[in-house]
C-alpha cells in the first residue's frame, strides 16, 4: 500500500517517479544494460555489460571468522536479500508484524501489554487521578507523530511540540487540571491529517469512539502501528526506482562485501558451476576431428556452461542440497515456478491421456477442454504439500472426468465411456506416478527443451509463445512461467556474472592443459569490457 497523504506537511514534496512495471519489465530492462553472457564464434564467451570496481569479484584468504564478522555479514545478506526483494517483486510490502496465535512470545507480550492498559486504567480512575502512565503514553505517541514528518514540516512539528508539551503536561498533573480527552482529540485529528487514504474508516471510528479513554488509547496505538506501516511502504515505492537503476551494482556490491568476510560464501556456487562442468564434459566429443586444433580435446564454453548451470536451477532437488549462495534471495520464487511447473505438466499429461484414449468424439472442443483443464488443476492443488496422496488424487481426477466426458457426449448424441474404457482411462491416468511413463516422459521432455532454449535465447521473449508440440493445452502457463524464470536468470546474470566469471575461469584453468582453454584474458575481459 502507498502511503499518500492528503495534505502536504512541508514544501519539499518527494520526486515523481513512475511505478507500475511488473517484475518481467523491471529485471528485463536490468538485465538488457548489465546482460552478462553472449557468443562470439564457435566458442561461447562470457560477458558483461556492468563495468565498475567490483567487475571483478576477489576473495580475501582463508581466516578466523570472529563474531562480530559474522553479524557484519548477515547484515549485509539481510540489505542484499531487502533490497532484491524491492526491486524484483513489485507488490513487496510490510505488514505489521503478527504474532501466532498459540505463541509463547504472543502470551508474553499480551501479558505485558495488559499489565501496562490495566495500570493506566488504576491510575486515571484514581481520586485524585494519577498521570504518571498516561504521560509516557503521550510522549510515546508524540515522538511516533514525529517521525512521520518530512524534515521540512516545521510548522506541524512545532504545534506537535506545543500541544503536546511534557513539562506542561506533567505540571497540569500536578494540579489535576490534565485535558485528556482533550488532548486525545487532537492527536486523532492530527492522524488524520497524516494517514494514508485507506486509514480514513479508522480514525472516522476513532472520532466517532464511545469507548472509555483506555480503550480509546489502545485503538489510537492499533492505527498507528497501521501508519507506521504505511510510511514504511511509501519508502519503499520511492526507492524501488532507484533500486532498479542501480540494483545490478548495489547487489554486486554488497555479495563482494560478503564475500571479503566470509570466504568460503561462494561454495555452493562453484559445486553447482563445477556440476554443469562434468555434466558437460560427458555429453561433448573428447576432441576435435579435424581443422586447426585437430586432436586437441574440446572444452565447453562459458556460456555453454552457465545455460546447463541456469537450467539446473529450474529442476533443482531441494533434498540433496541447499540452492547456490547466489540465488537464496530467490528461493521462495524458484520454489514457486517449480511447483506450478510440475502441477501443470501432470494437468497436460492427464489431458494428453484423455484425448489419445476417447479421440475423435470430444476434439475441437475447447470448452471442454477448459473445463476439464481447470476441474483438474483444482484437484492437483497442492500436489507438493507432505501427505498429499497423488495416486489418490488422480482417482479423483479420473472420476470427474469421466463425469464430465459422458455429460459432454451425451449432449452430442454419441453414446457414453463403456466401463471398460473408463477403467482404462482411469489406469493411464493414475499411471503417470511412474517416473518412467512414456506420456509423463514425453512432456517433461518438451517442457525441458522449452525452458532450455529460453535460457539459450538472447531474445527469449519471442519465444516464449512458440511452445512445443504437445503443450498447447498449458500454453498460457508455461509462458507466464517461462517469463518469470528468464527474468531471474537475466538479472541473476547480470549481478553475479563476474563471480561466475572468476569460477567458471579457475574451474576451467585448474583442470585442463592450457592449449585445450581460451586464453585466460579472454574470460575477463569479457566481464569487464563495455
Amino acid at each position: 500500500m502507498s502511503y499518500n497523504p492528503k495534505m502536504p506537511l512541508n514544501n519539499e514534496r518527494p520526486a515523481s517517479t513512475s511505478s507500475g512495471e511488473d517484475q518481467g519489465s523491471d529485471v528485463e530492462s536490468s538485465s538488457e544494460r548489465c546482460d552478462s553472457m553472449t557468443s562470439t564464434s564457435n566458442r561461447e564467451s562470457f560477458t558483461s555489460d556492468c563495468s565498475s570496481k567490483h567487475s571483478t569479484p576477489s576473495s580475501s584468504p582463508p581466516k578466523t571468522l570472529t563474531l562480530d564478522v559474522v553479524m557484519d555479514s548477515a547484515r549485509d545478506l539481510s540489505n542484499l536479500s531487502l533490497a532484491h526483494e524491492m526491486i524484483v517483486n513489485g507488490n513487496f510490502c510490510l505488514e505489521p508484524k503478527s504474532l501466532p496465535q498459540d505463541s509463547l512470545w504472543k502470551m508474553v507480550r499480551d501479558i505485558v501489554h495488559k499489565a501496562f492498559w490495566d495500570i493506566l486504567e488504576s491510575e486515571l480512575n484514581d481520586d485524585p487521578p494519577e498521570y504518571g502512565q498516561a504521560i509516557r503514553l503521550l510522549e510515546e505517541i508524540r515522538e511516533i507523530l514525529l517521525s512521520f514528518l518530512n524534515p521540512g514540516a516545521n510548522r506541524m512539528r512545532t504545534q506537535i511540540m506545543e500541544v503536546l508539551d511534557m513539562d506542561l503536561i506533567r505540571q497540569q498533573a500536578e494540579n489535576d487540571a490534565v485535558d485528556i480527552q482533550g488532548l486525545a482529540s487532537y492527536i486523532i485529528t492530527t492522524m488524520g491529517k497524516m494517514c494514508a487514504p485507506a486509514r480514513d474508516e479508522e480514525i472516522k471510528k476513532l472520532r466517532e469512539s464511545s469507548d472509555n479513554k483506555v480503550t480509546l488509547f489502545r485503538e489510537v496505538f492499533r492505527v498507528l502501528d497501521l501508519m507506521k506501516a504505511d510510511t514504511v511502504n511509501f519508502t519503499i515505492d520511492n526507492l524501488r526506482p532507484v533500486l532498479q537503476r542501480q540494483g545490478v551494482e548495489y547487489e554486486r556490491e554488497k555479495f563482494q562485501s560478503i564475500l571479503d568476510k566470509t570466504p568460503s560464501a561462494l561454495e555452493h556456487t562453484t559445486s553447482w558451476i563445477k556440476s554443469a562442468v562434468e555434466e558437460l564434459s560427458t555429453t561433448i566429443p573428447k576432441e576435435q576431428p579435424n581443422g586447426p586444433g585437430k586432436g586437441q580435446r574440446l572444452v565447453p564454453g562459458p556460456f555453454q556452461i552457465l545455460n546447463t548451470a541456469f537450467f539446473c536451477i529450474l529442476t533443482w532437488d531441494y533434498d540433496k542440497g541447499p540452492l547456490p549462495e547466489t540465488w537464496m534471495t530467490d528461493e521462495t520464487r524458484l520454489r514457486e515456478i517449480q511447483r506450478q511447473l510440475q502441477q501443470y505438466q501432470a494437468v497436460n499429461e492427464v489431458l494428453l491421456i484423455v484425448y489419445s484414449t476417447v479421440g475423435g468424439p470430444i476434439q475441437d472442443l475447447p470448452s471442454l477442454s477448459d473445463r476439464m483443464k481447470r476441474m483438474i488443476s483444482v484437484l492437483l492443488d497442492g500436489m507438493h504439500s507432505p501427505g498429499f496422496n497423488l495416486e489418490e488424487a488422480l482417482k479423483g481426477v479420473s472420476a470427474q472426468i469421466c463425469c464430465e466426458l459422458n455429460k459432454s457426449l451425451t449432449e452430442r448424441n454419441y453414446p457414453a465411456l463403456t466401463p471398460a474404457l473408463q477403467g482404462t482411462l482411469t489406469g493411464q491416468i493414475c499411471s503417470i506416478t511412474q517416473k518412467d511413463n512414456p506420456i509423463r516422459t514425453l512432456v517433461e521432455d518438451r517442457v525441458q527443451h522449452y525452458f532450455m532454449a529460453l535460457i539459450c535465447d538472447p531474445k527469449p521473449q519471442v519465444k516464449l509463445e512458440k511452445v512445443p508440440a504437445g503443450l498447447t493445452a498449458i500454453k498460457p502457463e508455461l509462458a507466464l512461467m517461462g517469463a518469470k524464470f528468464i527474468s531471474l536468470v537475466n538479472y541473476n546474470k547480470a549481478v553475479y556474472g563476474p563471480f561466475y566469471a572468476d569460477i567458471i575461469r579457475k574451474l576451467m584453468f585448474s583442470s585442463n592443459p592450457p592449449a585445450a582453454n581460451p586464453p585466460q584474458d579472454t574470460i575477463q575481459d569479457s566481464v569487464t569490457s563495455n
